[in-house]
């Protein structure tokens, strides 16, 4: 068996067209949605990552505002620029680009963000209505990883589903979508005893760990769907480095049956659900709580 490769480029680029084909509709009613991105510092990925966020989102036609500070910027500074943007009305979106220099107060900083403009996800009050099972601006990257797994795996209910990691940004709010979508959910962790065993009882495995080739080929249950969060850089051995997963993705191909490449799997979903979620932030801000908002599927 050969697993089915989920190609996360293909299906980010179908939910970013639809995402300018809405924008497009709602700019005949003089409404443009607007998206703050705030860079701290001088960090060489986070300068890539977030020249491709807005660049893709003038690509569907949403407006751009980049703040980019230096890295002495301190923690008071950062939270006025935010509450600045709070008060803007053509900022639907404000995204603070993580990770803030060490002697920013992050907590803080992401606190100080309007819920409603919270396109990350990360706000409090969002994690809280995504835990109740309300309506609630889902974090990025775990709402990418549902997508994925919604390609190949449209019925999930009763599905046995194994997130490995527990982070405010992937792991916990993923379990609660996995939940949402009446799986069966485990939460692994560093301490967690007998991984193997449990990933050779999941029909889903999501692994979001930040380490390396960490879950083994052989751990998998044959048929399970793998969704790949990591980005690691290694050494390839010939004096260059390479980008790998969490999965041993080699390994993986040979007994998962679907799985998520390492680049172009999580990746690209990741920005193509930040125009999501900015996209129906503006259609709330214009058109009210009760307005039909763009389904991420």
């Amino acid at each position: 068996m050969t697993a089915t490769i989920i190609d996360g480029k293909a299906v980010a680029e179908h939910l970013r067209t639809r995402v300018a084909a809405r924008t497009a509709t709602l700019a005949q009613q003089a409404i443009v949605p607007g998206l703050a991105v705030v860079l701290v510092g001088e960090d060489p990925a986070s300068q890539v990552y977030v020249g491709s966020k807005t660049k893709q989102a003038e690509a569907a036609g949403i407006r751009h505002f980049d703040h980019r500070l230096p890295v002495s910027t301190n923690t008071a500074q950062l939270i006025s620029l935010v509450q600045e943007l709070n008060a803007r009305r053509d900022v639907h979106g404000i995204l603070v680009q993580l990770p803030l220099p060490a002697s920013v107060d992050s907590a803080a900083v992401l606190a100080a963000i309007d819920p409603a403009k919270d396109v990350d996800g990360f706000h409090a009050v969002n994690a809280g209505r995504l835990a109740l099972g309300q309506e609630a601006t889902v974090p990025c990257t775990p709402l990418g990883c549902l997508i994925l797994i919604r390609q190949v795996l449209p019925q999930m209910a009763g599905k046995r589903a194994l997130v490995i990691g527990r982070s405010n940004i992937v792991g916990k709010p993923m379990a609660q979508l996995l939940l949402q979508n009446d799986c069966t959910v485990t939460i692994a962790h560093s301490r967690t005893r007998d991984l193997p065993g449990i990933c050779a009882e999941s029909e889903i495995v999501v692994a979001a760990i930040g380490r390396p080739k960490a879950v083994a080929g052989d751990w998998l249950r044959p048929g399970a769907v793998v969704i790949d969060v990591g980005i690691n850089r290694i050494a390839d051995g010939s004096g260059k480095t390479k980008l790998v997963g969490d999965v041993d993705y080699a390994g993986a191909l040979a007994r998962a049956g679907a799985i998520t490449p390492v680049p172009g799997g999580v990746g690209p979903m990741t920005i193509a659900c930040l125009l999501l979620n900015t996209l129906n932030a503006a259609i709330r801000a214009h058109l009210g709580a009760k307005a039909e908002l763009l389904s991420p599927y």
